[in-house]
């Protein structure tokens, strides 16, 4: 099947976006995007239809009030409660977000439940990335504002970034986490920020012995 306009347009800008991050020495990837969705409704949803209409759900109201829902392309999982409020997670795109509501309606229409004019808010973009250089993170929390590094509690810094307003957690392999965003030019821009920043600033080492913490792992 031929792909459509759209999809090989947003391919093409991601090439492009690639590229131009690769020239800035920028090193990150979109690990989930956390969307809403409200839809319309005449009554409350009653789950329970849904649950007996589509199999490969999952809905125990006496441990969680939603009903999870997981779409396969573009992969997914979303929340529906019965108040017509849905929380998509999973995706690796915000533009995914569109076609993935569209299949979750179509499936609750399917077991016969009326909803209409879905409203999609991207809340919440995580991406995992890499400095390519160790950071003294004692150095970075004296030096860096609103910065905590608390190393008994937990291995990274966390760096509170004011503008572009978003969150680090930040380890001494140059490994990070950013998280807070809401599109992807702000992760692009707090990350060439906050490499800059470390660089600056001076806690930008280039051996710190044997680093506490090797990788991240997102479940």
């Amino acid at each position: 099947m031929a792909k459509k306009v759209e999809q090989v347009e947003e391919e093409k800008t991601h090439d492009e976006a690639s590229e131009i991050e690769k020239k800035e020495g920028l090193d990150y990837k979109i690990e989930n995007v956390v969307a809403t969705v409200v839809v319309e409704i005449t009554e409350k949803i009653d789950l329970n239809i849904i649950a007996r209409k589509h199999a490969d759900v999952e809905y125990n109201p006496e441990r969680f009030p939603g009903l999870v829902m997981r779409i396969l392309k573009p992969k997914a999982t979303i929340l529906i409660f019965s108040t017509g409020k849905m929380v998509v997670t999973g995706l690796r795109k915000a533009s995914e977000a569109g076609r993935v509501v569209e299949k979750v309606v179509k499936n609750i229409r399917k077991a016969g439940i009326k909803v209409s004019n879905p409203e999609i808010t991207i809340q919440n973009i995580v991406a995992s990335g890499d400095l390519h250089t160790n950071i003294d993170l004692n150095m970075a929390a004296i030096i860096m504002e609103y910065a905590m590094y608390e190393p008994e509690v937990f291995p990274g810094l966390i760096y509170r970034m004011k503008e572009p307003k978003t969150v680090f957690l930040i380890f001494s392999t140059g490994r990070i986490v950013c998280t807070g965003a809401k599109k992807k030019e702000i992760v692009r821009e707090a990350v060439k920020k906050l490499n800059k920043e470390v660089r600056d600033l001076g806690v930008a080492k280039k051996d710190l012995g044997n680093p506490d913490y090797q990788d991240i792992t997102f479940i």
